[in-house]
């Protein structure tokens, strides 16, 4: 039998991190963190348990890791489901709302990854928070913003904010509201994106959202 090529090799590893990545998703968004050994991921990937080390230093680094793909994912999904858009606008609007949709349909998950970015370990540079890295940017430049190193981390933060506010234990803010606030900072209209059934009232859960966001101009190109 003839070795593989480097190429197929290749697309085996990626493959096989793949499922990894996959396995880890589903795991603790089912059980959580703590609950999900490195063993278990490997069971459900089909992979041997050596292979988890190979490809990633730690469980905290693989979960955060399989939670940016998740996210960069869903946001691919968004911002290319028909009808396909140039709209800066409306690409934001999709961004925030698929972003949202996580931490309102996979809360375990994703708060799990908010208390991982706190950890000592803190932010994990791999290649899916480099692909989630690059839309998000690319989504900031169509919106129109005039500093684009400046404006997408802002943009991130904001998320990130989001998220956390919608998960906090006991006082979880509504998404509908997180989202209302998202809308006026970036004037975006509340038609735009995936709106929820009705808009919220922001008399009904303490008026003004800004606390809860940084303050500053907002990009411009809207």
């Amino acid at each position: 039998m003839s070795p593989r090529s480097a190429s197929v090799n290749e697309e085996l590893r990626r493959r096989s991190r793949e499922r990894l990545l996959q396995a880890a998703v589903e795991l603790v968004g089912e059980h959580g963190f703590e609950a999900t050994t490195l063993g278990d991921i490997a069971d459900r990937a089909g992979s041997a348990r050596g292979l988890v080390s190979y490809y990633f230093p730690g469980k905290r680094q693989l979960v955060q890791s399989a939670v940016h793909r998740l996210m960069h994912r869903t946001l691919e999904e968004a911002l290319e489901r028909e009808p396909c858009t140039e709209d800066g606008r409306e690409r934001l609007a999709r961004a925030i709302d698929a972003i949202l949709g996580l931490a309102r349909d996979r809360p375990v998950l994703m708060r799990q990854h908010m208390a991982g970015l706190l950890h000592a370990e803190g932010f994990v540079q791999c290649p899916e928070q480099r692909r989630l890295a690059e839309l998000l940017s690319d989504t900031v430049t169509r919106y129109g913003a005039q500093d684009v190193s400046a404006d997408y981390p802002m943009l991130r933060a904001l998320l990130m904010g989001a998220v956390y506010a919608a998960l906090v234990p006991g006082v979880p803010m509504p998404v509908p509201l997180l989202r209302a606030e998202l809308f006026r900072r970036y004037r975006l209209d509340w038609a735009m994106g995936v709106p929820p059934e009705s808009r919220p009232d922001p008399a009904a859960d303490g008026g003004d959202l800004s606390r809860f966001f940084a303050t500053g101009d907002r990009p411009g190109g809207a």
